[in-house]
């Protein structure tokens, strides 16, 4: 079931939620460029297992409204939050995929964890996805630098781009088309946003003020968020667990579905 809530004045967020009757709630925050549609192969087998699996699409991405501004971490938080209250989730999983871990981990900070009772990491962009001074991780500036400049020049080839080094198992022709899709349906100016605030947040004190159980789940091939950020995220939250995959990139939801969906329903619990 699909609907929108409202997060600001003229800024409408979408929301997919199934299996509303189940107590058991694990809210998905995809990453850049997708939608909630990243979660599919989670969305088809979650639910069977007495989960209430809803998905935000981030503002500006997926069928949300797509204002020219609100692409911070604070303002991208804050809509979660308004999500909480409309619905009125209670002890819930967050669970958050690359800049979505990196929104995931900035609510857990900005409101102190409000209805959280744990948390999962899926390649979080977190602390900085761009490596700074004595912060020798991730990646180069320049290589979102030059994101950014694709999304201006040629936002489809861009995209092929980033998808081609996106998951480390084989995927086929028609998916990769299927991913390219996703990317498309955001706005450009959202894509080159969401960009730019990699290159000006940072999240160490935000890691640091993680109280609840933490999951964190990285693919060791991963290109786009480099395993060494799940490795510190481990090291700055207290109470969490690390799983490495062996055989995934950076969509370990896809790479290695079956064992993902497994990990994160003990996790989080299941039945209703």
């Amino acid at each position: 079931m699909g609907y929108y809530i409202t997060v600001e004045k003229n800024v409408n967020i979408y929301v997919e939620d199934l299996n509303p009757d189940c107590k058991k709630t694990i809210l998905f925050l995809h990453g850049w460029p997708g939608s909630h549609k990243l979660f599919e192969y989670q969305f088809d087998v979650l639910p069977k297992m007495g989960f209430r699996c809803i998905g935000i699409d981030t503002r500006g991405f997926g069928n949300s409204d797509k204002p020219f501004y609100g692409y911070d971490y604070d303002r991208l938080a804050d809509d979660v939050r308004a999500v909480m209250n409309v619905l009125k989730l209670k002890d819930i999983t967050l669970a958050g995929h690359s800049t979505g871990g990196a929104i995931a981990v900035r609510y857990m900070a900005r409101h102190r964890g409000y209805g959280v009772s744990r948390l999962a990491l899926f390649a979080a962009a977190a602390p900085s996805l761009i490596k700074r001074p004595n912060f020798p991780y991730g990646l180069d500036k320049e290589a979102v630098l030059q994101i950014i400049d694709g999304t201006y020049a040629d936002r489809p080839n861009m995209l092929n781009d980033f998808g081609n080094i996106f998951f480390f198992q084989h995927i086929s022709e028609p998916f990769s088309q299927w991913f390219l899709q996703l990317g498309l349906q955001a706005a450009g100016w959202a894509t080159a946003a969401i960009a730019n605030t990699w290159i000006q947040e940072v999240l160490f004190s935000d890691l640091e003020s993680i109280q609840v159980p933490t999951l964190i789940i990285h693919g060791i091939h991963d290109k786009v968020v480099p395993y060494p950020l799940g490795e510190i995220q481990h090291q700055s939250i207290r109470n969490s667990r690390l799983v490495s995959l062996e055989f995934s990139g950076h969509g370990a939801f896809y790479d290695q579905k079956d064992e993902f969906n497994k990990v994160l329903a003990e996790f989080a619990g299941g039945g209703c």
